[in-house]
């Protein structure tokens, strides 16, 4: 059986993307992904089995729907060219393509008529980020244009899997039937983020956030929060992984509190490496604003501190509500910068709160890995292989 993964992202650093690949690899699968080129990462490579094509370069700097829109087409005629000459290798029974955006699905359009089925991944919705991308109101041309894109989508694919719940919810109800869409949300895959031995510096109290760097995620509201705790937690210390649009913006707060000292950013590190510098932090911070999108947007990162059991300190969006109950975090309001500062330093004071988190949320997250939940995705593959 041949499968290919289409995505618009940087495949070797997308957990979600890599863990639907390399699990088709291991039922036997032979899977071809195509993705974008992060700086001098070779056109080709074979990661895991999966043999990962990248057609596009790409920098993130996108503050323009033009320039981002421009960048979407490049890749989705790239990655119809590429699909169209590899089917000369062999049919592709089953093409998965992940959205953003949705219309990427019609990349595909030449080898559904020979008979692959299609499988939307819609890890964002789209007419959701876009307004909270690029300040669009919900009753504005665009939003209605990018719902009109997304029924398109949905009804070209063959099945949709949707990454929450209640985003689950609200696609059934404008875009797609109940019995053509599955729920999986981005866990943890235990093979990558298991409790590891890492040692921890006795002479820092570590806060470490791994993941993107856009305003949305509240990383402002973290970084002020350690302005004001660097008396209170002499030995604190804030470490930033990841990439993305705000980064530089970020770095000039850094600079305006002179926390240069304090808050370190170290740029973006292999899913494989991410573990090793998660188990050293002494807290996890999860900071995201609760704005539209954001607040519907499940962090996965809180799963895969859970599995290094590592105490957190969470936004308290409605989605994360939804899932985690306040027995396994300490929840903090979103974008509070003094909340989320007592709630680090009430973490800090209180060991014996630390150590009862991870035990409760090491007994929750034992059914919320992805080892766990695999064979949700490979049911859906079952299911269309069959059609």
């Amino acid at each position: 059986m041949k499968a290919c993964m289409v995505a618009y992202t940087f495949y070797e650093g997308d957990n979600r993307v890599r863990r639907y690949a390399e699990t088709l690899v291991n039922q036997g699968w032979h899977v071809d992904a195509i993705a974008l080129q992060y700086k001098n990462t070779p056109a080709f490579e074979i990661i895991k089995g999966v043999h990962v094509y990248r057609v596009q370069k790409r920098t993130l700097n996108e503050k323009r729907k033009l320039s981002y829109l421009v960048r979407l087409l490049m890749f989705f005629f790239s990655s119809m060219f590429f699909l169209c000459k590899n089917s000369f290798k062999g049919k592709y029974d089953v093409i998965h393509v992940h959205s953003v955006p949705d219309f990427e699905i019609f990349s595909a359009v030449f080898q559904k008529l020979f008979g692959s089925k299609l499988i939307l991944d819609i890890h964002d919705l789209v007419p959701e980020l876009f307004s909270s991308k690029f300040n669009a109101k919900k009753d504005s041309s665009l939003f209605n244009v990018l719902v009109f894109a997304e029924k398109l989508s949905c009804a070209f694919a063959n099945h949709v899997i949707i990454a929450n719940d209640i985003w689950g919810e609200r696609l059934v109800q404008r875009s797609v039937p109940k019995n053509k869409c599955t729920v999986i949300m981005n866990y943890p895959d235990l093979n990558i983020f298991k409790n590891q031995n890492g040692t921890k510096d006795e002479n820092k109290f570590l806060l470490v956030y791994p993941g993107c760097l856009t305003k949305h995620q509240g990383i402002e509201t973290a970084i002020k929060a350690v302005s004001l705790l660097k008396d209170k937690i002499p030995t604190i210390h804030f470490s930033i992984y990841g990439n993305g649009t705000d980064e530089n913006y970020f770095k000039s707060i850094v600079r305006e509190l002179k926390l240069e000292d304090i808050v370190s950013f170290h740029g973006v590190i292999s899913i494989e490496k991410i573990p090793e510098v998660m188990t050293k932090a002494d807290i996890g911070v999860e900071p995201k604003l609760a704005n539209g999108f954001s607040d519907e947007a499940f962090s996965t990162k809180i799963l895969e501190f859970m599995t290094l059991n590592i105490p957190l300190v969470v936004s308290g969006t409605s989605v994360h509500k939804y899932y985690i109950d306040n027995s396994l975090v300490l929840y903090h309001e979103p974008g509070n910068v003094d909340d989320l500062a007592e709630k680090i330093l009430q973490l800090y004071n209180n060991k014996e709160l630390r150590e009862q988190l991870i035990l409760n949320s090491s007994r929750f997250i034992k059914d919320f890995t992805w080892n766990e939940k695999k064979e949700i995705y490979l049911n859906v593959i079952k299911k269309i292989a069959s059609l």
